[in-house]
């Protein structure tokens, strides 16, 4: 039974949320705000953490950027705020998706299992596939990613995008095939998700932000990963 930490300060929707969410078997822990959360994180280490925006106290931005300190697993915003800035904010910040509040609870716990699928290792998947170019370390069964022996840390869907772009290394991969895969919905040429969680793994990979040499753009078509620019 997947753990759910659900961070929402509207008592009755957050009641009826870890009502539905029980019903469909999972374990829920509900959190009016973000005090106490951290160290419960820490404690439990859920499988996922459903978390509002708008919050007392410090808002659901600010509680992502310290989560993810010490939680690789997902996390998805709850926000009425539907402006594009907003939710790229939120993915900037390391989460991996977000829903638009009042959302239909079925959709709600698709976007869940979505989420908790991309974490869970395949049944048929060798417990040794690893991933290699020059001082680029990729293990899919650890899920670790090693950069000139240094342990680089990332979220759960910066590493399933790590390791699609390297299993085509060489190759492009296109954002439609991203967004199906990866996202959970079809690409619909205005959705920045992807292009905010490559400014991330550049970032962490110590590539060129302004002119990357490892994990290239190619403009209206998706993203190329440079097999030979790892030295």
């Amino acid at each position: 039974m997947a753990k759910v930490f659900l961070v929402e300060d509207d008592e009755r929707l957050s009641q009826l949320t870890a009502d539905f969410l029980r019903n469909q078997q999972l374990d829920v822990v509900q959190f009016a705000d973000g005090s106490g959360l951290l160290q419960e994180v820490r404690k439990q280490q859920p499988d996922i953490i459903l978390l509002d925006v708008m919050l007392p106290g410090e808002d659901g931005f600010m509680l992502c950027r310290s989560l993810r300190n010490s939680f690789n697993g997902p996390i998805l915003f709850l926000t009425a705020r539907d402006t594009n800035y907003d939710q790229v904010l939120g993915l900037e910040l390391g989460a991996d998706d977000y829903v638009i509040k009042p959302v239909e609870p079925r959709v709600l716990l698709a976007r869940i299992h979505a989420l908790l699928r991309r974490v869970k290792p395949a049944v048929n998947q060798p417990q040794s596939s690893k991933l290699k170019f020059g001082s680029l370390s990729i293990d899919s069964a650890s899920r670790q990613v090693l950069l000139a022996d240094e342990q680089i840390p990332l979220t759960s869907h910066e590493f399933d995008l790590l390791w699609m772009l390297a299993e085509n290394a060489s190759q492009l991969v296109d954002r439609e095939r991203i967004y199906r895969d990866l996202i959970g919905r079809e690409y619909d040429g205005l959705d920045r998700s992807a292009d905010v969680r490559i400014s991330r793994l550049r970032k962490k990979l110590r590539d060129n932000q302004q002119n990357p040499q490892r994990i290239k753009t190619i403009w209206g078509k998706g993203f190329f990963f440079v097999a030979d620019a790892w030295d």
